[in-house]
């Protein structure tokens, strides 16, 4: 335990304008200092820091306490860690009491201990970063980081500091380039290997790199002392490249174990193994960099890939984490809600990517972290699609994140393959444990009306279901006419029931586009609504743009020409973070500008419901065609024609 005295030194000494001066900027007021708060968002400063009595105070948020409290406040550190680290900079020596003499001298033995494997750490971070410059294979290393948008000779300041906070650089090709600096260091290797970055040859003497010919990335933990590393694997140099870097070649590579390989490649990613200062599943890749970003956004990013958030932070999104190599884990959410209560959930874009999405809930859930998901288009990951799309696009699909529960009835939906009874049961199955499992009313009963509006597009036999319960009692009379003509054996259950998930149950980035182009810009010019034209064409929204665009209406006929603040009450929540920032910053500042944009998005709407309409058309022309019943054909083909000429604008 931390002796009192140490703990009033600290207070004493602490500078509380100079700390707090890293994160806030100060301006004099008289006696104290004045700035805008990093513990809420505001626009005029009320955040006060009185350098006599070491002391902060806001006036907005009420947050108040001593240099000790604002490390607490501002980077989730505890008593402990606080004090140690302000003892550290003071050069304060932290004294402990309750502890006996040989107990105490334990305990400064173990620190010291610790403080040496923190250097060996850092000096291995230097060396990698150095490799990088001057290495002869690194060229592969530097051609990576620039096909990825982040070259070493940037002037991007955003690309200059993620390269430089996540210490990028090389673990050169060979076997023993950083132990035999460490040799020529003076270091430890003993120490060396219990932080296995080098390792024993399994046959001979001597010691392998752990990490070899592959990008590298640091990590830091809470405090930012380097941890441990993730490496990312280069192809493999030819002889060519390597007689040009003066290297021999090697025939017999070692795997991450040191176990022989020959001929296969080595794994995409190495990460350090536990050691005295990581233990996976305890840390997120990321979070120190980017804590202040994320108190600033009130969200964390979270995504798979540590490419990812190199790639993200480098293009200027800097709330961005990852989980580093492992299953999002409870105490990696518990470090996140230190610093928000939200998190987006923005894993790539494949099969895997949302088994990780759904597997994160449980997580999220036991630490108390609000979680969101971001949906990336299928196949894609968030450093590909923000060099294809740019980063705006990767912050529009932010903003779109839907509730996770949102997203699991998405899935359950999606699930619906054949059209089959068994197939529909099943789905409601899933739906109806996911509502049961929300223990917030309110968020139980918003769910249930997005379940209603999922289940009124399951289309059976050409037609749409209003809600759940009608979902519900057609398979559960399908089914039970199903087992009547099958007999004991049920091999026929289902009844014929022939059932389809309508395109608008997907919501993918295009889509929310489209709908927040239209919405912008009637929240620009709500008076829009009065156009004749523009009203036909907002007749085909759907979903949460029609219900956005019902409430701008009727707060616009009761206000007129003006929106109130309380439209934004009115507007579904996936499309509510879109809304208040465009009410915030309008786009256009001509109407009809906003005209032109909104007429053109509706288009694409009257197109999609078209597509939908003649889909549902087909399928009842092959209904009618196995039924043989002529009349019901004849008219659907000329239903199918009216609608293809409506569409070319010739009725």
């Amino acid at each position: 335990m931390i002796s009192p005295e140490t703990i009033a030194l600290v207070k004493e000494r602490a500078d509380i304008v100079a700390l707090v001066g890293e994160t806030v900027a100060l301006k004099r007021a008289g006696r104290t200092f004045k700035g805008l708060c990093p513990f809420h968002k505001e626009k005029s400063p009320s955040f006060n820091v009185n350098p006599e009595r070491g002391y902060f105070h806001c006036f907005g948020c009420g947050e108040k306490g001593s240099s000790i409290d604002f490390l607490i406040k501002l980077e989730g550190h505890t008593f402990p860690e606080a004090v140690r680290i302000l003892a550290e900079r003071l050069g304060i020596e932290v004294l402990e009491t309750g502890a006996a003499d040989p107990d105490r001298a334990r305990l400064e033995r173990q620190k010291r201990e610790k403080d040496d494997l923190y250097a060996i750490m850092r000096l291995a971070a230097a060396y990698y970063v150095g490799e990088l410059a001057k290495h002869p294979l690194a060229g592969m290393a530097r051609a990576e980081l620039a096909r990825r948008g982040l070259p070493v000779d940037s002037e991007e300041p955003n690309v200059v500091e993620a390269l430089q906070s996540f210490h990028v650089g090389y673990a050169p090709w060979g076997w023993d380039g950083l132990a035999g600096y460490f040799e020529r260091q003076g270091v430890s290797l003993e120490l060396a290997e219990r932080l296995e970055l080098v390792r024993p040859r399994p046959n001979g003497k001597g010691l392998y790199d752990l990490f070899r010919h592959r990008v590298m990335f640091a990590v830091v933990d809470r405090l930012g002392r380097v941890v441990a590393f993730s490496g990312r694997a280069l192809g493999e140099p030819n002889e060519a490249q390597l007689r040009l870097a003066g290297l021999e070649p090697q025939r017999v590579r070692s795997d991450a174990s040191g176990a022989r390989d020959e001929g296969r490649a080595p794994p995409k990613y190495v990460n350090s193994p536990e050691t005295p200062l990581f233990v996976k599943g305890e840390h997120v890749f990321g979070l120190y960099q980017a804590r202040h970003a994320i108190r600033d956004a009130q969200q964390a990013i979270v995504v798979e890939g540590n490419f990812d958030v190199l790639a993200l932070h480098g293009r200027g999104l800097k709330h961005v984490v990852a989980p580093l190599g492992t299953a999002f884990t409870p105490l990696q959410a518990k470090l996140i809600r230190k610093y928000t209560p939200v998190a987006i959930v923005m894993f790539d874009g494949d099969e895997a990517g949302r088994k990780a999405t759904v597997a994160s809930r449980g997580p999220a859930h036991e630490a108390g972290l609000g979680i969101r998901v971001a949906n990336l288009p299928l196949g894609a990951d968030p450093d590909d699609y923000s060099r294809a799309h740019g980063i705006d696009a990767v912050r529009r699909v932010v903003t779109a994140a839907q509730g996770m529960l949102e997203y699991l009835l998405d899935r359950a939906f999606e699930g619906i393959k054949t059209g089959s009874a068994d197939e529909i049961g099943a789905c409601l199955k899933t739906v109806r444990r996911y509502l049961s499992e929300e223990g917030d009313a309110d968020v139980r009963a918003m769910a249930k009306a997005y379940a209603d509006r999922l289940a009124g597009r399951v289309l059976v036999n050409g037609r749409p279901l209003t809600d759940m319960h009608a979902l519900e009692r057609t398979v559960a009379a399908a089914l039970a006419a199903g087992e009547a003509a099958s007999g004991s054996d049920g091999t026929a259950r289902g009844g014929g029931l022939k059932a389809r998930v309508s395109p608008a149950s997907r919501s993918p980035v295009l889509d929310r586009a489209i709908d927040e182009a239209v919405l912008g810009a009637l929240l620009d010019f709500p008076e829009l609504l009065g156009d004749t034209e523009v009203a036909g064409a907002l007749a085909h929204a759907e979903g949460d743009l029609a219900l956005a665009v019902s409430a701008i209406r009727q707060d616009w006929e009761s206000n007129g020409s003006e929106l109130g603040d309380n439209v934004l009450y009115l507007i579904p929540r996936p499309i509510h973070l879109f809304a208040s920032g465009r009410m915030a910053a309008p786009k256009f500042s001509e109407v009809s500008e906003a005209r032109a944009e909104l007429l053109e998005n509706a288009k694409k709407l009257l197109e999609k419901a078209m597509r939908a309409d003649r889909t549902a058309v087909l399928e009842q022309m092959s209904r009618a065609q196995k039924l043989g019943d002529r009349d019901a054909e004849d008219e659907l083909l000329q239903e199918l024609s009216r609608r293809s000429k409506e569409k070319l604008g010739l009725s």
